[in-house]
């Protein structure tokens, strides 16, 4: 039956996106670029704007780094800053409140994935009298949403470039995704000095993230748009810096880098959509609180192997571009290649290969909800039970 539902899924997307406009992209890049997108905001009129970001950050004075752009300007700020990992509705609502007492006209997030999905929330929520809980599918955020910017300070979740939120519920903790053209980005900035600060392990997981979402878009069965170039730039990208960035937490070339590599990955996701990763790693976020892009990174490289066989030559093709693909091979023995540079990535930049919080009872509800939502996305393989609680069996300490 799941493999009926996801052929049906799969037909009704191409139905849905044959007429729909293409997505578009703004980013200002490089040192400096956040002042370029106050700027920016400013000529396009807009004298009220909510900054949605999280206490960290404020009290780090990044924030504030982030918006000189406005200083000495007539645009008013106000700050919603109670975003947490993993956003719920609840934050959300919190936010929203804000928004209508101080009468904003664009909401600017400022920090990680968390603050930009909760940024998206807000903006939806405010033009819309719907409970945001029934908004959770495909493309169910028809209506227009208030005009939204980005400043990211992590590189790795794509959230600046794609037209979804991952929202969290505050009961279940089950996470649900919100999507719909309105919630894309006006412009965003790719700043590297707003990212030099970025612990190291912050940037593995992010930057882990980042490279999930690329091979996921690449090895889509959905071959859509630019999914694949631009999936390209991002994996070639990350292998090359990651590390750097990692290791040399104050090169502004890896920085810059980075955050370039999430934007053009974010790009992939956004038109093919993620796959069977992130089918599992949000569970591993929904019940054990695993930051997203530590649980991506624990669970892509068990991924690969399950779908080795259907997505070989793709797999062939990433082990040619970063070149760990030798004369002579096999596309097999390419393919394998490729998932063993993974799994060096990800040890190169200390993220463990398993964790001690995901627990063995547990697999038949983390499972569940693993294979209903992969369901829903056009990965080479689909999951199946027994295929997820083998994944979860090895990243199990």
């Amino acid at each position: 039956m799941n493999k009926i539902k996801n052929k049906l899924l799969f037909i009704l997307a191409k139905i849905l996106t044959a007429s729909a406009p293409g997505g578009t992209y703004l980013a200002f890049a490089g040192a400096g670029s956040a002042a370029q997108l106050c700027g920016h905001i400013r000529r396009s009129g807009f004298k009220r704007v909510l900054v949605v970001t999280d206490t960290v950050l404020r009290d780090l004075g990044i924030v504030d780094k982030a918006l000189e752009g406005f200083k000495d300007s007539d645009v008013d700020i106000a700050f919603y800053d109670g975003v947490q990992p993993d956003p719920t509705f609840d934050q959300g609502a919190a936010g929203l409140a804000i928004l209508k007492d101080h009468g904003s006209d664009a909401v600017l997030a400022i920090g990680g994935g968390s603050s930009i999905d909760c940024a998206k929330l807000i903006a939806a929520t405010a033009t819309s009298d719907e409970d945001p809980r029934d908004w959770i599918g495909f493309a169910k955020v028809k209506h227009e949403v208030m005009p939204l910017f980005a400043i990211p300070t992590t590189a790795g979740t794509g959230s600046e470039a794609t037209m979804g939120a991952v929202i969290s519920d505050s009961a279940t903790h089950e996470k649900g995704v919100i999507s719909g053209a309105g919630l894309g980005m006006g412009a965003t900035a790719l700043d590297p000095d707003l990212q030099m600060g970025m612990p190291p392990a912050i940037t593995a997981a992010t930057g882990m993230d980042a490279l999930t979402h690329a091979i996921e878009a690449y090895i889509c069965r959905w071959d859509r748009g630019t999914r694949k170039e631009n999936a390209e730039r991002a994996i070639r990208i990350i292998f090359a810096n990651l590390e750097r960035a990692y290791t040399q937490g104050d090169d502004a070339e890896a920085r810059e880098s980075m955050a370039l590599a999430s934007y053009y990955a974010g790009i992939a996701i956004n038109q093919v959509n993620v796959g069977t990763v992130h089918a599992i790693a949000h569970q591993l976020g929904g019940k054990y609180q695993i930051p997203h892009g530590l649980a991506n990174a624990m669970v892509l490289p068990h991924v690969l192997d399950y779908c080795a066989v259907e997505a070989e030559d793709s797999l062939a093709e990433l082990a040619q571009l970063i070149g760990v693909a030798t004369a002579g091979q096999s596309a097999r023995e390419q393919a394998r290649a490729f998932i063993d540079a993974v799994v060096s990535l990800r040890d190169a930049v200390g993220i463990p290969a398993t964790s001690e919080k995901i627990n063995s009872a547990d697999f038949d509800y983390l499972t569940g909800l693993a294979v209903a939502e992969a369901t829903g996305y056009f990965a080479p393989r689909l999951l199946d039970e027994a295929g997820c609680k083998e994944i979860l069996a090895k990243i199990s300490a």
